[in-house]
């Protein structure tokens, strides 16, 4: 019975959040008519409009409600996901619900609310990592709305989520988070070096270089002591000796960390990671994002264009779970090839000055 009612809890908060964001979103051309919208954020919803439009355009992703709509938050994040693994162990624990199927997090609309239910995981001593969300697909079932948590962000940047975010309505596969990630962060990475090329100045480009290098060089940082959590955890020392082991590679991801920082001329872009203890679970969704990203990056070049890539996408997401990341790990290998670039089949939109 309090299983029950924990979990009637959790999914009327979600109901909750979820009615919230429709309730507090009205159409974007109603705040480009309102006389009292800032003109700051106007520009901004401009410029999102002719995103939504370029990605229908030239990626081929779905022309519907979303990202059509605006809300204004009075918070920094839309939710906050609680991610968890055990005390030795990188394999995230899943939770499962209905259309999304099993995933490595559970989402909260409230913070309080998240860490609450954090500390309850740690009590059982699980490794547990909070994050917020600035953005997230409900996968075509709701309009899900531009918001405040992420509208200032550089075109590029709003681009990318816009383009990520979009993708998981394109393809999804419930219980397959590895999968779903690396094909919409393909989708996004190919999006925006195509939007850069079509809309970009040369200021534009060499910022986004330089947020693409330092996550890159961070992403490496994140692998690299992930590995060497693996191998310990795989290896036959004592609970005693692991524990330990577990305490030094942490601090060496700290002070590398530092090194990098400095490396970057003092970006403080990733200080926000460190702001907790780091555990198991910070580094448990690194392969959710990545492992998979190469195989879709490569699939991507073979196939020339966004219509032909969903297609074999599609395909492949009928096959077995095994099957398909095997598919994908055989593409990677046989290429190593970067971010491939799209050739557009139209001419680029105008925008205004531009």
């Amino acid at each position: 019975m309090l299983a029950g009612c924990a979990q009637f809890k959790y999914y009327f908060q979600a109901a909750q959040g979820q009615y919230s964001l429709w309730s507090d979103s009205r159409p974007v051309e109603d705040w480009l008519g309102d006389p009292a919208t800032d003109p700051k954020l106007r520009a901004r919803l401009e410029k999102a409009l002719f995103i939504r439009r370029f990605a229908v355009r030239e990626l081929g992703l779905p022309d519907n409600a979303s990202y059509k709509n605006y809300a204004a938050l009075n918070r920094p994040f839309v939710l906050w996901n609680v991610v968890a693994t055990p005390e030795l162990s990188l394999r995230p624990i899943q939770w499962c619900f209905p259309i999304a199927g099993c995933v490595a997090y559970r989402g909260y609309y409230n913070k309080e609310d998240a860490m609450a239910y954090a500390e309850e995981l740690r009590a059982e001593g699980d490794d547990v990592q909070v994050g917020g969300v600035p953005a997230y697909s409900t996968l075509g079932w709701f309009s899900d709305p531009l918001l405040s948590t992420f509208i200032n962000y550089s075109d590029a940047e709003l681009a990318r989520m816009v383009f990520h975010e979009l993708a998981h309505q394109v393809v999804y596969i419930a219980g397959d988070s590895r999968f779903n990630e690396a094909f919409a962060t393909a989708v996004e990475e190919a999006g925006v070096e195509r939007w850069l090329e079509l809309y970009g100045n040369e200021a534009m480009r060499e910022a986004y270089v330089r947020y693409s290098t330092r996550r890159k060089d961070f992403l490496a940082l994140l692998v690299k002591h992930r590995q060497m959590l693996a191998d310990l955890y795989a290896s036959k020392a004592s609970v005693k000796k692991k524990r330990e082991e577990k305490a030094r590679i942490f601090a060496a991801l700290h002070e590398e960390y530092k090194v990098l920082k400095a490396n970057w001329g003092g970006y403080a872009g990733y200080d926000r990671y460190f702001s907790e203890k780091l555990t198991n679970a910070h580094l448990a969704a690194v392969a959710t994002y990545n492992d998979l990203l190469p195989g879709f990056r490569a699939l991507l070049a073979k196939e020339k264009n966004f219509k032909q890539f969903y297609a074999a996408v599609q395909r492949m997401s009928n096959l077995p779970s095994v099957e398909r990341h095997e598919r994908l790990v055989q593409l990677a290998s046989q290429t190593a090839q970067p971010a491939p670039t799209v050739l557009a089949e139209k001419q680029p939109e105008t925008i205004g000055g531009r």
